[in-house]
């Protein structure tokens, strides 16, 4: 692979529609393309909304507003508003729905067919255990439309997809960049992956489910039940996966000769330094546990010496993403380009580190709670497999509320209230860690040779090698949990 031009240069006076720009990778990646290039032509935002005014609305409220805009803000002091309008336009629209639900005869639809040259897609439903209808029409539809809307633009010149690394399922050894094929599954069972028949079942559900007899809260853990057990069904851990692992698979299919770039990072951490160090937004995966210990709530951490944590930094998957739709532009292939951005190669964290790194920080920072009195941070017990923790937690927990339910009883339900809390609360700290194990106990390493040749193509480049940099070989875990990631999680959510 050869790149002999300029990343920045190739930005200048491109029109670029980007879906799911509300969300923590979005904004990273908007962010970004308006700082080094302040004179793209264009950015299309498409914000799920019912009109305009509230699609401008959630423009500055879910993101301009927000801290990673600050460096921007700066820069431009009172024309910060002046520039955001000219580069710019938010749509009310929504991926689940044809050209986002916007009418074939809307001026601005003709617009956007005409100017658009790139369709970066980051619309998606990251929740686990989402509902099962839900997440088929973001992930899985949502991705389909997105592709056919591209289509229909007259000088596109690349489609930019962001999946999960985790499409591969709970696999072992080596895991390649490599599409997957329709229909595919991950285990041996006999029945069919029929994307159509999994829509269908979903719809049949949701007209069973009688709004007279089934309440909205019903009907919510219906669907989430439905989407673990089909993903399960096909060999998935989760909704999330396997609803994303099937818009990879309608891309494939149906792309036609749209030159398509999957991009499938990991487990996305804070900001390494871009446009500051340590940005982040909402408490996911692996920042549950970083929180709860801070907060003294962790009495046990699940890991092993041999389980290896995928990480990256956020502001390194958003480079990754902007290098490869610059360099991948135009380019045909006979199949969609899949670039894992992901750490387990090249520079691997073992998962009981993340414990070693909580504990080492907050030993030199201890915390206060809000009424003065000191968090009593004690280093968790370290569980190094799931059965050792389904016995700590019978013990410790499940025991001692099984005897207070005796007690309860011979005391005429005088306890009841208690047993309830406590039950729920094992339940939900249950739920949480089956959901999460596959990612805690994962015994894959991520093969990562393209996104190797997509570093080295612009390598030549230092100054836009500096720029838009993703080599994790770089990243020096120790510092960046200890003295980056890891502060400025507890000051935002913890201390405030």
């Amino acid at each position: 692979m050869e790149f002999n031009g300029s990343i920045v240069e190739f930005l200048e006076n491109k029109s670029i529609l980007v879906t799911g720009s509300s969300g923590f990778l979005g904004k990273v990646f908007v962010e970004k393309l308006l700082r080094v290039q302040p004179n793209v032509k264009h950015l299309f935002l498409s914000l799920r909304a019912l009109d305009s005014a509230s699609a401008s609305q959630r423009l500055h409220s879910e993101v301009l507003e927000k801290e990673v805009f600050n460096v921007l803000r700066t820069k431009y002091g009172a024309g910060f508003n002046t520039f955001i309008a000219e580069k710019v336009t938010p749509i009310a629209g929504d991926n689940a729905l044809k050209n986002f639900g916007l009418a074939d005869d809307s001026d601005l639809l003709i617009k956007l067919f005409n100017e658009v040259d790139i369709v970066a897609n980051f619309a998606a439903s990251t929740k686990f255990s989402e509902r099962y209808d839900v997440a088929l029409e973001v992930n899985t539809i949502g991705a389909k439309n997105v592709l056919d809307f591209a289509k229909k633009c007259v000088k596109l010149k690349m489609l930019i997809h962001v999946s999960t690394a985790y499409v591969c399922g709970e696999k072992s050894g080596v895991i390649s960049e490599k599409p997957l094929k329709i229909g595919e599954t991950l285990n041996q069972t006999s029945e069919v992956l029929d994307i159509e028949a999994e829509m269908k079942l979903v719809q049949n559900c949701l007209k069973e489910l009688n709004p007279d007899r089934v309440s909205k809260r019903e009907e919510k853990e219906v669907m989430e039940k439905l989407g673990i057990q089909r993903a399960r069904t096909f060999g998935w851990p989760n909704t999330y996966v396997f609803t994303k692992a099937m818009g990879e698979m309608l891309i494939g299919k149906y792309r036609g000769n749209v030159p398509v770039v999957i991009i499938r990072p990991t487990i996305i951490t804070s900001t390494y330094k871009d446009p500051f160090p340590g940005w982040s937004e909402g408490v996911r995966t692996i920042d549950t546990f970083l929180v709860a210990g801070a907060e003294g709530k962790l009495p046990c951490f699940l890991g092993n010496e041999e389980s290896i944590l995928d990480v990256v930094p956020g502001d390194m998957v958003a480079n990754a993403v902007i290098v490869a739709m610059v360099v991948n532009a135009n380019h045909q292939f006979s199949y969609p380009l899949i670039y894992q951005v992901c750490s387990s190669q090249t520079s691997p964290l073992s998962a009981i580190k993340l414990r070693d790194y909580s504990h080492s920080y907050l030993l030199k920072n201890p915390l206060t709670r809000k009424d003065g009195k000191p968090v009593n941070f004690v280093m968790p017990i370290c569980l190094p497999t799931m059965d050792s923790f389904r016995r700590y937690i019978f013990l410790k927990y499940m025991l001692p509320l099984k005897v207070l339910q005796l007690v309860n009883i011979v005391l005429c339900q005088y306890f009841r209230k208690t047993c309830v809390v406590m039950n729920r609360k094992i339940n939900r700290v249950l739920q949480l860690v089956e959901l999460h194990e596959p990612y805690i106990f994962f015994k894959g390493k991520f093969d990562d040779l393209n996104t190797e040749r997509l570093r080295m193509a612009v390598s030549a480049n230092k100054t836009e090698a500096n720029i838009f940099y993703f080599d994790l070989k770089c990243v020096d875990w120790d510092d960046y949990f200890i003295n980056v990631h890891i502060p400025a999680l507890i000051i935002r959510y913890v201390m405030n």
